[in-house]
């Protein structure tokens, strides 16, 4: 049996190399291969292309590499003719690989994307498109299945891979001995993202509710950032320690409160009982625009799993050094309340062993000639 995997990215890589680890060991024979990274390669696919030789971000660069990009699609086309692959998975990356998901129907084979386009939240008709083109579906949220369902996809939940991957590599006591913080110092961590326009726009306020929390508590102040970012912190002179990413988790596990860009990031402070105050800002006119095509209550992944108001957030003018220290000040005043209510949302995610379930469905889709 042979599986092909489309992953355009560093994340579509890690999951990918998690996919190919236990489908490994469900099928040994199967052969893997397809579009993906380096830590797919050494999880057994074979690389027909790496990504990192065509990811690009931004408009620009994409208008410049568009050539190359159309290249890899009738590269990756000509292979799907060539090789015959009994299922295509694609992992996220929905700009491009729903383009070779159209032209792998044509040719007959049979695709399941897992990580889907989102579409509970806008463009709900992306679904029914979705749904015309691929045979199942996977999501990591069970808010996804809905809209996907009502389109006449056949959709499954079967757990999020965070819960797997986000694991601390100390213990509590290790950590603090590691960040020299003592039990009587609260820890606040800034988590400002690792995109340019989020930094720009969130990381300037979230140092100014610094200067303001300095003054009030015995506090340490903490800033894990992203590889190839650190040179965008400008900690404006504020005693404020910079973290690798790769040690974010350990902080993370002994800090009491973070200010948070929303994001991934914030599900995983949540899975590690870390509660934040999160921000959300961006320019007038892609805000208007949002307005009118976006409804819905919350934008953090904790409140939307929960549906309910458990983090605060702010957005847009919300967004003030006052009104982001006032709600650190509450959560500290209210932090256990606010934990319990974490872990009753994260428990939506699923049980541990995601990458396992999704394996078998995959290898079951690969098996169904019915579909």
């Amino acid at each position: 049996m042979k599986i092909m995997f489309s992953a355009g990215e560093a994340s579509g890589d890690v999951h990918g190399a998690g996919l190919a680890r236990e489908i490994k060991k469900i099928s040994p024979s199967t052969e893997l291969f397809g579009l993906g990274g380096n830590l797919m390669a050494e999880s057994g696919v074979r690389l027909v292309r790496n990504y990192k030789n065509y990811n690009v971000m931004g408009f620009i660069e994409v208008v410049k590499n568009l050539r190359r990009i159309l290249q890899l699609l009738d590269d990756l086309t000509e292979i799907i003719r060539t090789e015959r692959p009994d299922l295509l998975v694609l992992i996220d990356y929905p700009d491009f690989n729903w383009r070779l998901a159209k032209r792998a129907k044509k040719l007959g084979v049979k695709i399941l994307s897992y990580i889907p386009p989102s579409a509970w939240a806008w463009r709900k008709g992306r679904a029914k498109t979705c749904a015309a083109i691929a045979d199942v579906f996977i999501a990591i949220f069970p808010f996804e299945l809905p809209v996907y369902r009502e389109a006449g996809a056949k959709i499954f939940f079967l757990g999020n891979p965070l819960v797997d991957t986000v694991k601390p590599s100390m213990t509590r006591a290790e950590a603090r001995k590691f960040f020299n913080v003592d039990e009587s110092e609260r820890v606040i961590l800034l988590l400002p993202g690792s995109r340019r326009q989020e930094i720009k726009l969130l990381l300037p306020p979230m140092l100014e509710a610094v200067k303001i929390l300095s003054t009030t508590r015995q506090m340490r102040f903490f800033l894990p950032v992203a590889d190839g970012v650190e040179h965008l912190i400008d900690t404006a002179g504020l005693e404020i320690t910079i973290v690798e990413s790769a040690r974010r988790y350990d902080i993370m596990q002994i800090a009491d409160a973070a200010i948070a860009t929303s994001g991934t990031v914030v599900l995983e402070a949540a899975l590690l009982n870390l509660p934040c105050v999160v921000l959300y800002k961006m320019s007038s006119l892609n805000f208007f625009i949002g307005k009118l095509f976006v409804d819905i209550k919350f934008f953090s992944l904790p409140n939307i799993l929960a549906n309910e108001g458990i983090l605060t957030e702010l957005l847009q003018d919300e967004v003030t050094p006052e009104r982001i220290s006032a709600e650190i000040a509450q959560i500290l005043d209210n932090r256990s309340l606010i934990v319990k209510k974490l872990q009753s949302a994260c428990k939506k995610l699923g049980e541990p062993g995601s990458a396992a379930r999704v394996a078998k469905k995959i290898l079951e889709t690969a098996n169904n000639e019915e579909l």
